[in-house]
């Protein structure tokens, strides 16, 4: 029973440390957790077809009223920056980001991709993430 007890903390002691793990610009969150977003939208494909889809929805889903917040995660960042000639994404991001959009990108991911900088997204952490699904009334991912 010991034993188990001492692996049970271990994990949980381990598990903690990578969950909270933090980089400079995961010290503060930027998602004003007093919003409540109609739409969340958690991309996480590098597909430019799947990103394209998801900001597709984004633009319709402000068209119609409903604020609109998308999270980038892992290839999602690589998604969000991809280039090709069958699917508008900047077109689409521009529209996203004048109705008010709001894109948050994952540090973490980005300090692996060696990049802080994901065009018009701001860096946070999964905190921020943690938020958006919890205060969105829907939350969607790509």
């Amino acid at each position: 029973m010991k034993q188990i007890l001492i692996v049970f903390i271990s994990t949980f002691i381990i598990t903690s440390i990578y969950a909270q793990e933090t980089l400079d610009c995961e010290q503060y969150s930027v998602f004003n957790k007093s919003s409540r977003p109609d739409l969340g939208i958690v991309i996480y494909s590098n597909d430019a077809e799947t990103v394209w889809n998801a900001l597709r929805l984004a633009t319709y889903s402000q068209s119609q009223g409903d604020s609109v917040v998308i999270f980038l995660l892992a290839k999602g960042l690589d998604g969000f920056q991809t280039k090709n000639p069958d699917f508008d994404l900047d077109r689409m991001k521009d529209v996203f980001f004048e109705n008010g959009g709001q894109t948050i990108a994952c540090g973490t991911c980005a300090k692996q991709r060696k990049t802080d900088e994901i065009g018009m997204c701001t860096i946070a952490s999964m905190a921020d993430l943690y938020a958006i699904i919890k205060k969105s009334k829907k939350t969607i991912t790509f």
